[in-house]
């Protein structure tokens, strides 16, 4: 396995820099991950568990100071500022670069740096882009082998072209003052370090999959969108794929792979998932759009998982999966966190490590830990998963947690409505995410933190792709967490969401009616089928209604957003918001 002149030249470069003492390219070989195991064993980087109980499986963690992606110290290096805009943090490349040279210098000494050739898509698909990893860390090699394609296939598809991205990640002291998550968007350049933290260091994921890939998208006529992709099968055997795009702690994972209530599995309805986080979409020949997961592997936040929330994301955890920061069953050597059951084990370990008593009121496992388990586990894997055409998308939604202003579900009037839908996407505070409840953040098509490039000429590319396709998906937006006037979720969710799907795919046919409101059409409520659930007539009306006070209201605060971005706003929107206002008072 020969590596081409100009990833050889830069692998060279690199090496100067950060002076390890060897260097060893990954091929994908199990031989070689095996040993690879065995040696993140030994040095205690990583544990084997339970292999009768959870075979393949290992546990790992993290430095206390390195759980989580750190958004102020994420940066996008562009030429000019105006093209990072202002939802980004910025700095000059060259000085950028000249902090970074500093940090790297030396950082790798006595240790190995790993050459990791990884594919985002199938290999050889028209969608799939290449990238070659640097890190100093078995445990990035191993995720990296779990959430994307790697080794001599990639290789040769990469030939003799010069064209990858660069990724430069380094653990150097785990230094929190020091770490940096960098990204060159003009120069295909991803630099990390100080980090061992998967969201900051597996640079595949949303550093390439969306940063990189996002600026790319917008110079190459395609979108990368931060999006689970959804197959929905009926009776009759049509397979229907869905896009949704969600703020975190909004069910993504759990709409991605959804299971059918009873009454439809009786019936013969399937969900298939292509993809829990990332998709790429293309136009494809028909006028349609089409859509991919670049992604191999599933990247879950492990709390709040169970058999209940999401029994397919927990069936894909059982074997080969890495689980980062929960705590040790020290009885059986298996893994627990918070909402995998009712019985914490009373003999453990934290996820520092610590000997740990259910009852302390300390948590086992960090809030943000994780397991990073390989797709084709999925029990609901789409038999798509690896088609290099990817799906059509009949439907994109947007969703959001509001308790009272977004109604279950709603379509856009068209397009260019529906572009507006997705920026003025938002979700209300839990308790869990500040002390602050019901706080409204804004999060545009849940890519604020992940878009490469300015939001406004972000949002001109959502607007410039709608003029491009001839046969466009519909556009949605889903509010599964309406409350009733005594605080409670009036819709049951999980499972129970494929009712609203059902009339999500019935419109995009022209098989079911709605009602024209100020904000898009909404279904009749007897139009969602409430056979089999404790859901009443008189809720379904009550979370289908619209109240203009509240979404006048809601207008004030896209406005705030909208302001922040200037001339780079499309004029489109600022006509989407007016016209919106004028309706709503109308």
């Amino acid at each position: 396995m020969e590596l081409n002149k100009a990833v050889k030249s830069w692998v060279d470069e690199m090496a100067a820099l950060c002076k390890p003492d060897n260097i060893v390219l990954i091929d994908g070989s199990k031989e070689q991950a095996d040993k690879l195991r065995a040696e993140a064993e030994k040095t205690g980087e990583m544990m084997k568990l339970n292999q009768e109980k959870l075979p393949g499986c290992y546990l790992h963690r993290t430095d206390p100071n390195d759980v989580a992606r750190v958004e102020g110290r994420t940066f996008i290096c562009t030429s000019k500022k105006e093209d990072a805009g202002p939802t980004n943090n910025w700095m000059a490349p060259d000085e950028m670069k000249a902090l970074l040279r500093g940090i790297y210098d030396g950082s790798m000494k006595g240790r190995t740096m790993y050459v990791i050739p990884y594919s985002m898509g199938a290999v050889g698909s028209e969608f799939s882009k290449i990238g070659i990893e640097l890190t100093d860390s078995i445990y990035v090699v191993l995720n990296m082998i779990i959430m994307t394609r790697v080794g001599e296939a990639v290789v040769k598809q990469l030939g003799d072209s010069p064209e990858f991205i660069k990724g430069l990640h380094s653990k150097a002291q785990l230094d929190p003052e020091k770490r940096y998550i960098v990204h060159f968007p003009e120069e295909n350049t991803i630099m990390s370090v100080n980090s061992g933290y998967g969201g900051n260091v597996l640079l595949g994921k949303k550093c390439f999959a969306l940063r990189i890939a996002s600026f790319l998208g917008k110079n190459e006529g395609w979108m990368a969108e931060h999006m689970l992709i959804l197959g929905v099968q009926n009776p009759k055997g049509e397979v229907k794929y869905i896009a949704g795009a969600f703020p975190s702690a909004c069910g993504k994972t759990n709409l991605a792979m959804l299971i059918p209530p009873k009454k439809y599995r009786d019936m013969g309805y399937k969900t298939w998932c292509v993809g829990d986080d990332i998709a790429w979409i293309r136009l494809g020949e028909d006028g349609r759009l089409w859509a991919v997961n670049p992604e191999f592997g599933f990247f879950g936040v492990a709390p709040g998982t169970n058999e209940k929330s999401n029994p397919n994301a927990l069936a894909a955890t059982r074997t080969n999966t890495i689980f980062t920061n929960v705590a040790l069953n020290l009885d059986d050597n298996t893994v627990w966190w918070e909402g995998l059951d009712k019985n914490p084990p009373k003999h453990s370990l934290d996820w520092k490590g610590n000997p740990w008593d259910p009852d302390s009121g300390v948590k086992g496992a960090h809030p943000n830990s994780r397991f990073t388990a390989p797709a084709v586990n999925c029990p609901c894997i789409s038999p798509e998963f690896e088609n290099p055409k990817g799906v059509p998308l009949s439907a994109i939604i947007f969703g959001g947690r509001r308790a009272k202003t977004a109604p279950l579900v709603y379509e856009a009037l068209d397009w260019e409505h529906g572009v507006y839908v997705g920026s003025a996407m938002a979700s209300e505070t839990t308790a869990a995410a500040t002390g602050q409840v019901g706080v409204v953040r804004r999060d545009p098509m849940a890519m604020l933190p992940f878009c490469g490039y300015h939001m406004g000429d972000y949002f001109g590319h959502w607007i410039e792709m709608g003029k491009k396709i001839k046969n466009p998906p519909k556009i949605f937006n889903v509010n599964w967490f309406r409350l009733d006037d005594e605080g409670h979720f009036a819709w049951p969710g999980f499972g129970d969401n494929l009712r609203v799907l059902n009339w999500i795919l019935d419109r995009c046919e022209g098989k079911a009616d709605a009602v024209k409101t100020p904000i898009g059409y909404v279904p009749k409520p007897e139009d969602i089928d409430l056979d089999g659930t404790n859901v009443t007539l008189e809720t379904m009306k009550d979370i289908l209604s619209v109240d203009p006070a509240l979404w006048l209201e809601d207008t004030a605060s896209v406005r705030e957003l909208y302001k922040k971005l200037g001339d780079k706003l499309p004029k489109e929107l600022a006509k989407q918001l007016d016209d919106l206002e004028a309706r709503l008072k109308a």
